[in-house]
């Protein structure tokens, strides 16, 4: 009888730690969520801000310099925001697999 009572409590705290999980996952989405549209935002803004320049520029050499400084920028933004969600990845993980710790360490 006691080993049924063992196997519910086993249960139940996977249970909680499976709600636990999934909360964990929902934030983080989130967080990448917002992390990708502030992305998008700036990126869309440092794009016109480009064009804007690269039509106001008054000799090819200044436009080749306008459309070298753009790339240039938007490759560094890029491999950055690419690392920020790189990471908020890794954190949502190691979140979502923190309360399965007690309880897998239980059942071994």
């Amino acid at each position: 009888m006691q080993s049924f009572e063992d196997v519910g409590k086993l249960g139940k705290e996977f249970m909680d730690s499976g709600l636990k999980s999934f909360a964990a996952v929902t934030t983080g989405l989130q967080a990448i969520g917002v992390e990708a549209a502030d992305y998008s935002k700036k990126a869309f803004e440092t794009g016109s801000a480009a064009i804007e320049r690269l039509v106001s520029a008054k000799s090819l050499d200044k436009a080749f310099e306008v459309q070298t400084d753009y790339l240039k920028e938007a490759y560094e933004s890029f491999i950055s925001q690419a690392t920020r969600m790189s990471d908020l990845y890794a954190e949502m993980a190691k979140d979502a697999y923190k309360p399965f710790e007690s309880a897998v360490g239980k059942v071994k």
